[in-house]
């Protein structure tokens, strides 16, 4: 019945999504289940004929199946990974809402929640170090952590230097996403700190979308702030990218795609604009993309991008997203993003600290998952913290369950 109320719908509305009736967050995970119990060819008609996903789709999945794979299998039963929070920036874009507070209401907060952060970091490398697993992939985001001074910065990477064993990571990740909180200091911290891999995310090379969003920087200052960081020897750097971005066309998207391809960093990730209910696009009723239109965009991202030599390695899809599409990590070969593909494809442990953070336990050798979430905001963060040490003693007690 679901099928036959899916096909008058397509009829009458002469719109054909193009994940057919495909709700799920993880695709790419369904594909490789599918692939693993019946073989590609069953698992490709399946979604197919099945689930109505588009052909276009289909070979999405399957391809970002493939890639992440062989990364997944490379993933021992005792290794976890970190995610550090920061949920600060310099200004709230239009289309977030995530638990991040802008730099200017919430600037006095900053300097005790750094503390707190340490002291949760300290707490957190304990208990992994009791338990014996291993690190492999790190990750700072939030927010955007480098609205931190660089002291700032340089203290929370030296409390994870101290704390964790950071010998045996293959990832390290610190998102420098706005370039207008980037300077030269910030960028020798997290050179000297061991990261491997930044963040400079345009979301668009059109300066007038980029007002409409609410950022307070130009597509020159990316730019420069991507130079700079190739000055200062990094050799992996993504750019995020928005599909569906009010007043943004297919030709000013395409403009941005050629200009980020023209850079070339080593991943872009490609997100479609998700209408948040607490985001301002949403709250103040703007005007936004069609779903034919940002479907249209995403076509363009998969040719242009694929004739660069990037390829897809990990993909995930949210709610409330224009035309229910989805969000793609691309990547030069052997420049996929590990922690990426490890929170999404859930293959180990990902313990986390901070303001909204949440920690992800998973069973070494099975698929049982559970959750233990901090408080979401910073003041609620700090003014709660010893709760949110208590809840980390559950860590242990799950482990016990299992042996790793």
């Amino acid at each position: 019945m679901a099928v036959m109320l899916y096909d008058m719908l397509r009829e009458i509305t002469l719109y054909t999504p193009p994940w057919g009736i495909l709700t799920g967050v993880r695709p790419a995970k369904l594909m490789t289940k599918l692939i693993a119990s019946h073989g590609e060819e069953k698992a490709v008609d399946y979604f197919k004929n099945e689930l109505k996903v588009s052909e276009d789709k289909t070979g999405l999945a399957l391809m970002v199946s493939k890639n992440e794979t062989p990364i997944i299998e490379g993933s021992a039963p005792d290794s976890y990974s970190l995610y550090v929070s920061v949920p600060f920036c310099p200004t709230r874009c239009s289309y977030c809402s995530f638990i991040s507070h802008s730099n200017e209401s919430a600037k006095k907060l900053i300097p005790e929640y750094v503390e707190k952060l340490c002291d949760e970091i300290v707490e957190t490398a304990k208990i992994a170090k009791d338990l014996n697993i291993r690190l492999e992939s790190v990750y700072i985001g939030g927010g955007t952590p480098t609205v931190l001074t660089a002291s700032q910065l340089k203290k929370v990477t030296d409390a994870l230097s101290a704390n964790f064993d950071l010998s045996a990571i293959r990832e390290y990740t610190i998102e420098a996403g706005r370039p207008d909180s980037i300077d030269s200091d910030k960028l020798d911290v997290i050179r000297n700190c061991g990261c491997t891999r930044i963040s400079i995310n345009p979301q668009t090379f059109s300066d007038s979308v980029l007002r409409e969003i609410g950022r307070n920087h130009t597509s020159a200052e990316t730019l420069e702030a991507f130079a700079m960081a190739r000055e200062k020897g990094f050799d992996n750097i993504n750019m995020d990218l928005i599909a569906g971005l009010p007043t943004d066309t297919l030709e000013s998207f395409e403009k941005t795609l050629d200009t980020a391809i023209k850079e070339n960093p080593e991943n872009i990730t490609v997100h479609t604009l998700a209408l948040k209910r607490s985001s301002t696009i949403v709250t103040e009723g703007k005007k936004t993309n069609s779903a034919t239109l940002t479907s249209d965009m995403l076509r363009l991202v998969q040719t242009k991008l694929t004739d660069a030599g990037y390829e897809p390695y990990y993909m995930y899809r949210q709610s409330k997203s224009l035309g229910n599409l989805e969000n793609v990590g691309w990547a030069k070969k052997g420049y996929e993003g590990l922690y990426n593909i490890y929170m999404m494809e859930e293959c180990h442990t990902i313990l986390s600290v901070g303001a909204g953070a949440v920690i992800k336990l998973k069973a070494p050798r099975g698929s049982e998952i559970e959750r233990i979430y901090n408080y979401k905001y910073p003041y609620e963060y700090i003014g709660n913290f010893q709760e949110i040490l208590n809840r980390k003693q559950y860590i242990p007690e799950f482990y016990s369950k299992f042996s790793v």
